[in-house]
């Protein structure tokens, strides 16, 4: 009996240790799922605080450290997700993404080396990964490595014929070894294959500027303008390729724009306050050349500039300052030294301006003279690094014309770039955070949630809120804290109806910081105490919308999931006729490409709150899709007039 007792007590251990083994994994692997969609959804630190957990319970598994050093990645900590992803290849060297990331990572830090090490290493195991061979070939060209960048590119284009890049990287590498004429044969193929990428044409009208044929330049300028009308260094590329064509109007007009898009761009500023002053605009021309000399306090060539300026608007004391601080670092400038004698005699101090008039004579004398001042006119432009004072009143342009050609790699910009492109707004969201919006000055009222916030009290009041502000470390720990707080109270009640609202209130919590399985399922723990509230079928019908994103962009079937969305904003109403819920109601109809019933939900919220912008912005989307183009803009701008302008592009993008 004895040993039989010992037995059973052996196997009971033995299974509850199992037990216990396979709730640690269940857990851990739950962290890393919630951090997986904290990081889908952009909220960095938040996923960054599901993988610490995930690492501290388990160590040894290699996703919590790869998926913290993707989020770090996303937060610009390129070094914290170099060790992260160091980290992540120790436990398991055989994933090819840890390697890219790293990579990546290395390159961020210029440190090309060691990320070719980490692209070859990848390709051993993935060698048909046409990304891979794309960013090790740009790391060659970093490295000045180009025999190895030109022959792994000729492989790249034997593997795959009609990768226009590659090509266009063959330009560069040519260009790079001063071969001008090689450089535009590849280009011209990669045009041939893509005439439709803007960066190639780009890098075409910079191979003619370099050549000084400036109509050609500015035609295909022209055409990467087109393609890419947010790139500031066309317009100041083409500015210079029109000045050069005597076109001043046009060349004034891509200064303009180019400061449109970019008000800090040094050479825009500069080179727009030359052609002011040559025709004569000198108070906007001082404006430029002070805002030059706010970015470089120490620019002379402005700061001369500034000063021919000054004396002509007759502040002929800023003027002397401006021409001294010249003259101080060269002091045989002599037409700044006879400017300055000028403005002395003009303000009656004979003495200086004899001073500096002795010194002109004196140098004259010595046949080292100049006084004439040199026009403004074609061709006459300098490096911006050229600081020969002489060519004080040339355009400048850029020292290097560098081609930015972008590594390949689905963590390069925001994660949401990795999804299928939605342009309608998000559903409204009940949730303990606030937004906040400087422009769209609207704040979400519904009388349900008003009456909840009533009962509760001032602690932890509910918003209605269309997107998730950011939180920091501290929010995070604040809600994780609440959480544990609202577990301890329900364990401790053993009535569960005494338990519903602090239920209810978990849920929300942990909506915020995404965990949205435990969200959901607290919500439906809820609805089968209380299945009248309005609240808690909002709650559940959102949480499981932006689950279904992440699931879909997982590659899961979410239709059946869909289905659940929709009956519970449907109960919802029931319940509750809100303009929020009829709008996201509208959303999951969208989402099933239903778009005429989408309409009718948009109409019924709208009919509800008039100054509902995102319900408008989305039924106009719902009824371009739905062929109705010209109610669907009257929509776009009633949306824009209430606050979101992102309408007005749109507006543009379907009028064209």
């Amino acid at each position: 009996m004895k040993k039989l007792l010992l037995f059973a007590l052996l196997q009971l251990s033995i299974v509850n240790c199992q037990l216990s083994i396979c709730y640690a994994q269940f857990k851990t692997d739950r962290l890393v799922m919630i951090g997986r969609s904290a990081l889908y959804f952009e909220d960095y630190v938040l996923s960054i605080q599901y993988f610490n957990q995930a690492i501290s319970a388990k160590p040894y598994l290699y996703e919590p450290w790869f998926y913290r050093g993707v989020a770090k990645y996303y937060l610009d900590d390129f070094a914290g997700a170099e060790a992260d992803c160091s980290e992540a290849i120790k436990r398991n060297p055989y994933v090819v993404m840890m390697y890219e990331l790293r990579g990546l990572c290395r390159i961020r830090q210029k440190n090309y080396a060691d990320a070719i090490k980490d692209f070859n290493q990848a390709l051993r195991y993935d060698p048909e990964n046409q990304g891979l061979w794309h960013n090790r070939a740009l790391c060659h060209i970093n490295e000045k490595e180009y025999d190895i960048a030109l022959l792994q590119l000729d492989t790249i284009l034997t593997k795959w014929s009609k990768h226009a890049p590659a090509y266009a990287m063959k330009a560069d590498v040519y260009m790079l070894q001063k071969d001008t004429a090689q450089a535009i044969t590849a280009l011209e193929k990669s045009l041939e294959i893509d005439p439709y990428d803007g960066s190639l044409w780009s890098q075409r009208a910079i191979i003619s500027l370099s050549r000084q044929e400036w109509k050609e330049s500015e035609e295909y300028l022209s055409k990467a303008i087109r393609l890419q009308p947010k790139d500031v260094g066309n317009y100041i590329n083409r500015a210079v390729a029109r000045f050069n064509q005597n076109n001043l109007r046009g060349t004034m007009a891509d200064y303009d724009m180019a400061l449109d898009l970019d008000p800090n761009n040094f050479l825009g500023h500069y080179n727009r306050g030359l052609l002011r002053a040559q025709v004569g605009d000198d108070n906007r021309a001082i404006t430029d050349f002070d805002f030059v000399l706010n970015l470089e306090p120490d620019n002379l060539m402005a700061l001369f500039n500034r000063a021919l300026l000054l004396e002509n608007t007759g502040n002929l004391r800023g003027a002397i300052r401006d021409y001294s601080k010249v003259i101080e670092e060269f002091p045989n400038f002599w037409f700044g030294l006879q400017h300055r004698a000028s403005c002395y005699r003009r303000l009656g101090m004979t003495k200086q301006a004899e001073l500096d008039e002795f010194r002109i004579l004196k140098a004259q004398m010595d046949k080292r003279f100049s006084g004439k001042q040199p026009r403004l006119s074609q061709k006459q432009m300098r490096k911006r690094s050229d600081l020969d004072i002489e060519k004080y009143n040339q355009l400048a342009v850029a020292d290097e014309q560098e081609i930015e050609h972008e590594y390949q790699s689905e963590y390069r910009g925001k994660v949401q770039n990795r999804k299928v492109a939605i342009d309608y707004l998000p559903m409204y969201a009940l949730s303990y955070e606030n937004e906040l919006n400087q422009v769209k000055q609207y704040v979400a009222f519904d009388k349900q949630v008003d009456a909840y916030n009533a009962k509760q009290g001032r602690l932890n009041p509910l918003h209605i809120i269309s997107s998730n502000p950011a939180m920091g470390e501290n929010d995070t720990k604040r809600y994780f804290a609440l959480i544990d707080s609202l577990s301890g109270q329900i364990d401790r009640i053993r009535d569960a109806r005494h338990s519903a609202s602090l239920l209810l209130k978990r849920s929300f919590a942990y909506s915020v910081i995404q965990n949205f399985d435990a969200a959901i399922e607290d919500a439906s723990t809820y609805l089968q105490i209380d299945s009248t509230s309005a609240l808690a079928y909002w709650q559940r019908a959102v949480c499981q919308s932006k689950l279904n994103d992440f699931n879909a962009s997982q590659g899961t079937d979410i239709r059946m999931k869909t289905a659940n969305v929709l009956s519970d904003l449907t109960e919802a109403i029931r319940y509750d006729e809100s303009a929020y819920l009829y709008y996201n109601r509208g959303n999951v109809y969208v989402q099933r490409h239903d778009y005429a019933h989408a309409i009718e939900d948009y109409t019924h919220a709208i009919a509800l709150d008039s100054h509902l912008a995102e319900a408008y912005y989305n039924r106009g989307l719902a009824r371009i899709a739905n062929k109705q183009q010209e109610a669907g803009i009257s929509d776009l701008s009633k949306a824009g007039e209430l606050g979101l302008y992102t309408a007005y592009s749109i507006i543009k993008k379907y009028r064209k």
